[in-house]
């Protein structure tokens, strides 16, 4: 094997740069993590020594796959089989010296492809001189997206439901070991924007409406992607994204403008980030729109006196697609695009993903040589350190190849085994109307919806390729011209109509829908009513087919009116009617919501998702996920959880004031069990905590049912009185807990000051600091009180219901 050498030094870091990637669980060492970094930072000085202009704006310019490919009418992007064009290689990396480059084209390679693809990138490298590897960077966001036969998990937003960091941790670590296997070391993942608009079309890959959530499952996804050392054939560099307010977006379309009070900024968009900082990410990715009228990528107040400064993060800082350009092209904040190129690396961004051009590496070496622009020369040189120290921490410079280790850990059968367990675990059952659920085995089911024969709907976006729309792709190969056909999704992968006969029988199951998603037969109301004759119960799979970014933008939550036209004809027949959505983001149902038995919501549950459904419809599993998010009623309301009491005042009448304002579909934190828990014995171990100690909050949970089951405790506090003016509550804890039949279980949580602080703005001199201020408290946990079976819950007095079994303490500094 060819090493690459730095300057005639064997560049083998050994267990001295393991314990610099692994600082965290080998904290204790600090003398080796000391010196390893010391080591790492002379090698990179000798390294940048060498290095002219050229090199350095190279390393900071990241292409995507398409500029190196064999042009098919005039185009990469027409070059469906990933063959590299030496000529164009040779430009991007040798003569452009390109660091980075990115993305798959149209579809999932398989693993050699990749192999030959990242082999003659790393041989084109080899050529220079200095010889620096590439870095290859891919979106891997639920799972291995780019690589065929992969495993697939669901989507974040179904990940934040299950309510388990581990099933986020074990997904993080399978998919980093199948992208390692890969030959990629880079994966854009994970997303920390909050998932409060749900028009948003990149909503299903957050974790969710509340901050906690974000945390404690994208600190987890860090831990599994990063957590053995990047050194390891079984990690890959993280990316958290989009720094910061991406998701804020107000008309609801992507890479559109957010404006958010920094009050709001701080206490819901930034906490997340910190604590990713904190877990150890490498890389992160900024927001391609504009936050209260300045872009991202120009924001040097965001990128440096923030990101840097005040939350600490010393590693790389890339941009998203083509956002330096914008500055100039869309924004309109710069008037060139030299301009636009001096202020995103003034600003702080490190690398930018050009992706389909040089203009930025010439742009950027212009600046770097003019002996007046000092300030870009020390920007460049920062931004060189932290490239090469990431390719350095990666083994690049000791093996750039795919390493066998790493290949031997792809598609192993144990993958499946987690992929189900977590697809089963974000299953969530929203209602269950006289137990119609689980189903009989022995019942005839009517299938029917455009979801029910579907694999892509089932995975979403970013599933083997960018949309994960397509099943099948076809073209004219690029060299031959021959005919290529390709499945993109595993042949061991069901439909839902698939896993129902498989677990049921086929005879027992009656669907006349296709894989076509948009077909009219799939939304076909005289087939349901004919068919409906024939069953015991009709399971409806609607809710949306797989869509990413731009192109999933709507107008309307509303659910297609074409489903719910099927779902009325459905309930109309007067057979049981159980409805399963998957769906990205939650489409309004209420105009016939009322008429259906049971609703489970599937979310995009990935490779597994199908057989998980079965398992939950017919009994062979208990749901126990929670929503995490509010599934509004009306497709304006977007209504929090964590709303002020003014945002649910209504006025019904002159003088006349309720609090009925927050009524959603389902509430935040809702989800039913096929068994019961009663909870008892709520208990505080103090009303008065004071400082720095602690409070111990617990609970007895009792399984009263007959099945066992998980639930999920969730423990809210709410600050009775404020200076800044407090939600009604705010979700500080969670843990998912097994429970056998007639078991009970005390569940502990641990309250400090820190669960009880805010941001508050100091008025006189503008500062903004969190605080936590003396004063009344009440601890409140879900299902505590609250009788489930009143069909009025949880709106009708939810705030009196809530708090007449909420504990109260006070706190003193």
């Amino acid at each position: 094997m060819i090493k690459y050498r730095i300057l005639g030094l064997a560049f083998a870091l050994g267990l001295g740069l393991s314990a610099c990637n692994q600082e965290k669980s080998q904290s204790s060492d600090t003398t080796q993590v000391e010196s390893s970094t010391s080591e790492l930072d002379s090698q990179i000085d000798e390294l940048m020594s060498k290095m002219s202009a050229t090199d350095k704006v190279g390393q900071m310019t990241q292409v995507n796959l398409n500029v190196v490919l064999v042009p098919k009418n005039g185009t990469g992007y027409n070059n469906n089989d990933g063959i590299i064009d030496p000529a164009l290689l040779d430009t991007a990396v040798n003569k452009y010296r390109v660091g980075s480059l990115l993305n798959a084209i149209n579809h999932a390679y398989s693993l050699d492809q990749w192999d030959v693809i990242i082999n003659q990138i790393q041989d084109a490298a080899k050529k220079n001189d200095p010889a620096i590897p590439v870095l290859y960077g891919i979106d891997a966001i639920h799972g291995t997206t780019f690589t065929l036969n992969s495993t697939l998990f669901p989507h974040n937003i179904g990940v934040g439901a299950s309510r388990n960091p581990e099933v986020a941790k074990t997904a993080a670590q399978i998919t980093a070991k199948e992208v390692r296997a890969s030959g990629i070391r880079w994966d854009f993942d994970p997303v920390f924007d909050l998932g409060r608009m749900p028009l948003w079309p990149r909503f299903p890959e957050t974790f969710g409406e509340d901050p906690i959530i974000i945390e404690k499952m994208g600190v987890a996804t860090i831990q599994g992607y990063e957590g053995d050392g990047l050194d390891q054939p079984t990690a890959v560099a993280s990316c958290m994204k989009h720094f910061v307010g991406y998701s804020a977006s107000r008309s609801g379309r992507d890479r559109t403008p957010s404006y958010i009070p920094e009050i709001e900024l701080r206490e819901y968009y930034l906490p997340q980030f910190k604590a990713a900082i904190e877990a150890g990410s490498s890389t992160i990715m900024i927001n391609s729109g504009e936050v209260n009228g300045i872009p991202v990528h120009g924001n040097k107040y965001l990128l440096t006196t923030i990101l840097r400064d005040e939350l600490g993060f010393k590693g790389l800082v890339v941009t998203d697609w083509e956002d330096i350009n914008r500055l100039y092209e869309r924004h309109m904040v710069s008037s060139s695009l030299k301009e636009a190129v001096k202020t995103a690396v003034l600003a702080g961004v490190d690398m930018s993903m050009t992706p389909h051009d040089f203009k930025f590496a010439v742009l950027l070496k212009e600046l770097y040589e003019d002996p007046n622009e000092t300030e870009i020369q020390a920007r460049v040189d920062e931004s060189v350190r932290r490239i090469l120290k990431l390719k350095m921490q990666l083994g690049l410079f000791e093996n750039d190849r795919l390493e066998p280790a790493a290949r031997e850990n792809f598609g192993k059968s144990e993958y499946a085994d987690a992929a189900l367990d977590a697809a089963r675990q974000t299953m969530t059952l929203l209602k269950n109307e006289g137990n119609i659920l689980p189903l009989s085995k022995t019942a005839k089911v009517l299938l029917a919806g455009p979801n029910a024969n579907n694999v892509a709907s089932l995975h979403g976006c970013w599933s083997y390729s960018w949309q994960g729309a397509d099943e099948v792709q076809t073209w004219e190969h690029v060299v031959t011209g021959e005919p290529v056909t390709l499945d993109l999704y595993p042949e061991s992968t069901k439909t839902i109509k698939e896993a129902f006969e498989a677990k049921v029988g086929a005879g027992n199951v009656i669907c006349k829908s296709v894989q076509e998603y948009s077909s009219k037969s799939n939304v076909d109301v005289e087939a349901i009513k004919r068919d409906a004759a024939k069953a015991d119960v009709i399971v409806l799979c609607l809710g949306e087919n797989a869509y990413a970014e731009s192109p999933g933008s709507i107008r309307d939550l509303t659910l297609d009116a074409g489903q719910i036209a099927l779902a009325k004809a459905a309930i109309a027949t007067k057979k049981p009617v159980v409805l399963v959505l998957v769906e990205g983001r939650p489409r309004t149902i209420s105009s016939f919501v009322d008429g259906v038995k049971g609703v489970i919501q599937a979310y995009w549950p990935g490779s597994q998702g199908a057989n998980a459904i079965a398992d939950v419809v017919f009994g062979d599993y208990n749901p126990a996920g929670k929503l995490p998010y509010t599934y509004p009623r009306f497709t304006g309301d977007f209504v929090t959880y964590d709303h002020k009491w003014t945002e649910v005042n209504i006025e019904e009448s002159p003088g006349t004031f309720t609090d009925t304002g927050y009524q959603p579909q389902w509430p935040f934190g809702f989800g039913l069990s096929y068994t019961t828990f009663d909870y008892t014995d709520f208990t505080l171990d103090k009303t008065e905590l004071v400082g720095d100690a602690k409070l111990t909050v617990s609970v007895k949970v009792t399984n009263s049912g007959n099945v066992d089951g998980e639930e999920v405790i969730e423990l809210y506090t709410r600050d009775m009185y404020a200076s800044t003016v407090p939600s009604l509550k705010r979700l500080r804890d969670f843990k998912r807990i097994a429970i056998k039949a007639g078991e009970t279980k005390t569940v502990t949580f641990e309250l400090d000051k820190n669960d009880l602080s805010f941001v508050r703005q100091d008025l006189e001199t503008g500062k903004f600091e969190t605080v936590t201020e003396d004063g009344e408290f009440k601890v409140m946990i879900n299902g505590f009180g609250f009788d489930l079976e009143d069909p009025e819950f949880p709106w009708t007095s939810f705030l009196s219901r809530t708090y007449k079994n909420a504990l109260s303490f006070t706190y003193k500094n």
